[in-house]
């Protein structure tokens, strides 16, 4: 703008310059029209020195604008960012504040549970002899109610017995006198449980499971019992038509010689096998196995028995018993009949009973001590 100024200032001096200078009245005609074009040239010249700094100053101006625009632009990102950051940090202050929060809960909780250790510690220093003992007391009444449990349920004579010697292990450790008549009644139950004749149950289910596994070995047998061999047949046909009479001679003498055939059996006449039904036959047999398997564990001697004479029948019935191993087949079968599946055990624990008691008397002084202790409090 100060340079339009100049430019227009300089036009106008020039101007005045030319509409004050007069030619004089002297100079020739000639001189007057030099003057003029001169004139004309220096105003040429002002016009287009003052058009290019019009045109020059319209440049500048239009990046003066441009470059006020991209400040503008500029200003207002930082504006934005600078919200942003601003939001950025309200958050980053709400998440410090909470994790303050969190930080102070947890030591909140901390101290409460540091409380809490402190209590559980100040009972346990406090707790005497006599808890002590009663802990001990409880613990050999329950093993001697499991020791029962296995001895009546599952007739496991060795398990009991290692029970009742931790029973006494615990009452040992109480170190008090008046348990002595309960130490020997578990004594007692420990030697009579050493006296039963133990059953190897595992040993007999092995054994079952070794005669399923050798059901494919037996040999049908073979129940086609003629009587005496027959003849051999000297009655053949010839192909020779010369021997017509004789070949029909030998065919009807045939025919009345096997009309009615009469066959001598000596023994009682064995039941038939159909063709690939042997396959059933030996299932049904590992069936009847598998029952008698199950039934050890069940102490089920009937149930035992029982499958065992099916097996004991069928392989009789249907298999060579002249074969080797249908013969030791059938002696496993017939010793295993022998082998018991069950145990005469005591009906009682002597123990039991007075641990029972034991425990009934000291549960009650327990109670009425925590009753009193709460009184005072």
């Amino acid at each position: 703008m100060t340079e339009q100024k100049q430019s227009a200032e300089t036009v106008e001096k020039t101007i005045n310059t030319v509409g004050n200078s007069q030619p004089p009245e002297t100079v020739p005609q000639k001189q007057e029209c030099s003057g003029t074009l001169r004139s004309i040239i220096t105003i040429a010249i002002i016009l287009a020195i003052g058009g290019g700094l019009y045109y020059y100053g319209q440049q500048q101006s239009h990046l003066l604008s441009a470059e006020n625009h991209e400040l503008r632009q500029q200003l207002e990102s930082l504006k934005q960012q600078q919200s942003q950051d601003k939001q950025r940090i309200e958050i980053l202050f709400k998440e410090q504040s909470q994790a303050l929060n969190h930080f102070a809960s947890q030591a909140a909780q901390n101290d409460q549970l540091d409380n809490r250790l402190q209590e559980l510690q100040a009972k346990i220093s406090s707790l005497s002899s006599s808890d002590v003992k009663s802990w001990l007391l409880a613990q050999a009444d329950f093993l001697v109610k499991m020791a029962g449990r296995k001895l009546w349920n599952d007739q496991d004579v060795v398990t009991a017995a290692a029970l009742l010697k931790n029973a006494d292990a615990s009452l040992a450790e109480m170190n008090d006198p008046s348990l002595i008549e309960i130490r020997r009644a578990i004594t007692q139950d420990i030697s009579a449980l050493s006296a039963i004749n133990q059953v190897d149950f595992d040993g007999a289910i092995l054994r079952v499971n070794q005669l399923s596994n050798q059901v494919d070995n037996l040999r049908l047998a073979d129940n086609t019992i003629d009587g005496l061999p027959m003849d051999e047949d000297n009655d053949e046909l010839t192909g020779s038509l010369s021997e017509w009479r004789q070949n029909l001679n030998k065919s009807w003498n045939s025919f009345i010689d096997n009309f009615i055939t009469i066959r001598r059996r000596d023994t009682t006449a064995e039941p038939l096998l159909a063709p690939n039904q042997d396959i059933y036959l030996r299932e049904n047999i590992r069936a009847r196995l598998l029952i008698a398997a199950q039934a050890i564990p069940r102490h089920q001697s009937e149930v035992f028995k029982q499958s065992l004479e099916t097996v004991s029948t069928w392989v009789r019935a249907y298999f060579d018993i002249n074969d080797p191993n249908t013969k030791a087949f059938l002696e496993e079968i017939d010793s295993l009949s022998q082998q018991p599946v069950s145990m005469t055990v005591p009906n009682h624990l002597s123990s039991q009973p007075l641990l029972e008691k034991l425990m009934q008397t000291r549960v009650r002084n327990l109670l009425s001590q925590s009753s009193e202790t709460h009184l005072e409090g």
